[in-house]
């Protein structure tokens, strides 16, 4: 276990600086105190130290939370940085994943004996985050979501013991930190099944005026239930740097680029373009083109929905974007379906299985001048689509508070979590979170 010098950093110290940063530049507090675990027994200590202290907890894996939850003004940060390590057997396709691990790390190691498990399209995001609320990636339609793909999780709670999670063992666990976030404990290593999926992908990408657009995207929806499993069908509408309004649609296809290519006819076929752009690549590649426009230091803000069908009302409010001329906001589509709708509604706390797609608005900009602006321009586009929408991804959620944890979850899904919620966390130590509260009960019921 780590001495008091080891674990803990307090303001002064740089490395200090660095555990309290995260993705979003807008986020600026500062904790009283940061632990640096490096064993589920240091979380344990960090954790019983805070507790005691009567402190505020937050808990950082990637940092990617858009409104930078994990980091508590003058309470205590638990930074999972150096819980990092990623460890393969390639025989027994198995991942073991520290509980601070980047998506980056986790895909390097396994990519080297052909491997891989679904994860996010960034490679700077914490496997922690992604996977606790879902996690969806360009794998997901063949192999299911991040967490459909964990065996194990070994997770400290907040009465500091250290307990596993699995089908087996302590199973209302296991269900509810399949989609539930970060409410029942601080995971500190994952277990995962790896897929033997090859290491090359191949990407599509057409560009269209924004006045041919409607047609060509209700097209594109007409492919959505009968594209093929390796396939992820993606859409984007927005301005581009010389503020031309466009919108594109395409796929992301993980397999023998060969096969891939079999779908260009299809695309092209959509309707007229005004430009492609098609590449090949290794599955590695393809997990970090984003990282760049996803960089840390920038300002920004997102609205996320999710749509169980696309009418014209719905195809319209996505173009809005792009007729707008709102600076550097854009929408995506990602498409659905697949292996994740093939697990049972109620198998895992995650309640949005039958979306066909994805949205997120999303903007980033440097000045901070500019903060009332860019947020404004991204709800009012997410304001413009939600009438259409049938749900929220939980690790889309910004600032919804209560309400948008409502709309991440089943009625039913929400109320078995609450009451998972009092058995593990009764005292809501984790709510630094999109939090779900202990279930309390009024006086007389």
């Amino acid at each position: 276990m780590n001495t008091w010098s080891a674990l803990f950093l307090l303001p002064g110290d740089a490395r200090y600086e660095t555990a309290r940063t995260v993705w979003n530049a807008i986020v600026d507090r500062r904790p009283a105190v940061v632990a640096r675990p490096t064993t589920a027994a240091d979380v344990a200590q960090a954790l019983r130290f805070g507790r005691e202290r009567g402190l505020e907890i937050g808990v950082k894996g990637g940092g990617h939370s858009v409104t930078g939850l994990a980091v508590p003004e003058g309470g205590l940060l638990i930074d999972l940085s150096l819980l990092g390590s990623v460890r393969v057997d390639p025989d027994r396709r198995r991942a073991w994943v520290g509980g601070g691990a980047m998506l980056a790390e986790l895909d390097r190691v396994s990519q080297a004996f052909g491997l891989a498990t679904t994860a996010g399209n960034v490679s700077h995001t914490g496997v922690g985050g992604l996977t606790l609320g879902g996690g969806m990636g360009w794998l997901a339609r063949q192999l299911g979501l991040s967490c459909d793909n964990v065996e194990s999780y070994e997770v400290v709670t907040a009465d500091d013991s250290v307990v596993r999670a699995s089908e087996s063992e302590n199973a209302d666990l296991f269900w509810g930190l399949r989609g539930g976030g970060g409410n029942f404990g601080i995971v500190t290593e994952f277990v995962f099944r790896l897929h033997p999926v090859g290491t090359r992908a191949l990407l599509a990408e057409f560009f269209h005026e924004v006045d041919d657009a409607p047609d060509v995207i209700r097209r594109w929806v007409d492919l959505l239930p009968s594209a093929p499993r390796p396939a992820t069908l993606t859409a984007w509408a927005g301005r581009t740097r010389a503020g031309r309004p466009l919108a594109s649609v395409g796929y992301v296809w993980v397999g023998d680029p060969d096969e891939g290519r079999r779908l260009l006819p299809t695309f092209r076929e959509l309707g007229p373009a005004v430009d492609e752009k098609i590449g090949e690549m290794t599955y590695l590649k393809l997990q970090t083109i984003d990282d760049e426009p996803a960089r840390y230091g920038l300002r920004r803000y997102w609205k996320g929905h999710y749509l169980r069908e696309l009418s014209d009302g719905a195809i319209q409010a996505f173009l809005s974007v792009a007729r707008s001329g709102d600076g550097g906001l854009h929408g995506n589509f990602q498409s659905y379906g697949g292996a994740i709708g093939e697990v049972g509604a109620d198998e895992t706390a995650f309640s949005q299985r039958d979306a066909v797609v994805e949205f997120v608005a999303s903007t980033a900009w440097t000045d901070p001048a500019e903060d009332e602006t860019e947020i404004a321009a991204s709800r009012r586009y997410g304001a413009a689509v939600e009438p259409f929408a049938s749900g929220v991804y939980v690790n889309a959620l910004a600032d919804e508070g209560n309400s948008g944890v409502r709309r991440a979850y089943r009625t039913e899904h929400l109320r078995r979590l609450t009451d998972l919620k009092a058995r593990y966390d009764p005292d809501n130590v984790f709510h630094l979170n999109h939090n779900i509260p202990p279930a309390i009960e009024s006086p007389g019921q």
